[in-house]
């Protein structure tokens, strides 16, 4: 027996055992990304753009700004009001001004001396009248007038104890109301400012663009959208018999034209809802029409950074060392 011929023969059980081994399932996808479209909730002109389409932006990088000339005015007011309903409250836990208190002080001396002067002229008149040098209507006239200055004694001191104390409990409670009133006022009106200056939520790639510098963004219009690296995700169809073999956290591979080796990825989703195979994707190696939509993310994130939404893409179950 020549030595071509036993190779031939030695080599057939591989080359069947080859040919009986079932073919690496292929199923056929796309890449989809959750764009982020960011937004002002208050209308106005676009004054500043910094970013562009296809920038690389960090979180907090400054996406857009709108002009703010409205806000900061109503601000600046809103500031002012809250200084002076705050300075209110506090005037209503004081009693009046050192001066006021000082005048008052000055009226009770000078009320008090009057007071002493009216008794002395009073035990001056008795006595003449139980002498019998004045006619006893001039001691009425002193008794009126001692009382007259002792009841204004009485009127100017409690007119200082009243300077000395604070307002009321109601009038203190209703400035303190005013004042947190305007502090709410203010916080609102700084919210409405910083609205109009927009940044990145997460690092991310700038998508699109949507207006010039100069033009009207109505409240809620998207200026700006962003897709996130973390946010793109392989999207692939597998027919109902293969279902049962895949679950949740699994580990698969991707692989699209023009991206070298496979990449790494994990299932994340996979839906209870049958469908029918989209044409875009049907070919005669899918038999099964009865398909299910499975999502899976790249699990490293420069990988999902060489993806593209809409880019075809073929996945397999990842290999035993996966």
């Amino acid at each position: 027996m020549n030595r071509p011929f036993l190779l031939a023969v030695l080599g057939l059980p591989a080359l069947l055992g080859a040919c009986s081994r079932p073919a690496e399932p292929v199923w056929s996808g796309y890449v989809e990304g959750d764009y982020v479209y960011v937004a002002a909730p208050i209308a106005g002109a676009l004054a500043e753009l910094p970013v562009r389409r296809g920038q690389d932006v960090a979180r907090d990088a400054p996406l857009f700004v709108l002009d703010s000339a409205a806000e900061r005015a109503a601000r600046e007011e809103a500031q002012a009001r809250e200084r002076s309903a705050r300075a209110q409250a506090a005037d209503t836990d004081k009693g009046r001004r050192s001066d006021e208190i000082a005048v008052t002080q000055a009226q009770l001396a000078q009320a008090r001396a009057q007071s002493a002067l009216a008794a002395s002229e009073l035990a001056r008149t008795r006595s003449l009248v139980e002498q019998r040098f004045v006619s006893p209507s001039r001691l009425d006239d002193a008794l009126a007038t001692e009382r007259q200055t002792r009841a204004r004694v009485a009127e100017l001191e409690a007119a200082l104890r009243v300077a000395r104390l604070p307002s009321r409990v109601d009038e203190r409670s209703a400035a303190e109301a005013q004042a947190e009133a305007a502090r709410s006022a203010l916080a609102q009106q700084q919210w409405r400012e910083a609205q109009k200056a927009q940044r990145a939520p997460a690092a991310a790639r700038v998508a699109d663009t949507f207006f010039r510098v100069g033009e009207w963004v109505p409240a809620g219009q998207p200026v700006v959208s962003l897709l996130a690296p973390s946010a793109v995700r392989a999207r692939f169809f597998v027919p109902e018999g293969v279902l049962g073999t895949l679950t949740v956290g699994q580990a698969v591979q991707l692989q699209c034209d023009g991206c070298g080796a496979p990449m790494p990825a994990r299932i994340d989703f996979i839906a209870t809802q049958a469908e029918y195979t989209p044409p875009v994707i049907y070919s005669n190696a899918q038999r099964a029409r009865l398909v299910f939509m499975v999502e899976a993310r790249p699990t490293d994130v420069r990988d999902a950074a060489r993806l593209k939404p809409g880019q075809p893409i073929d996945v397999r179950p990842a290999g035993p060392s996966t």
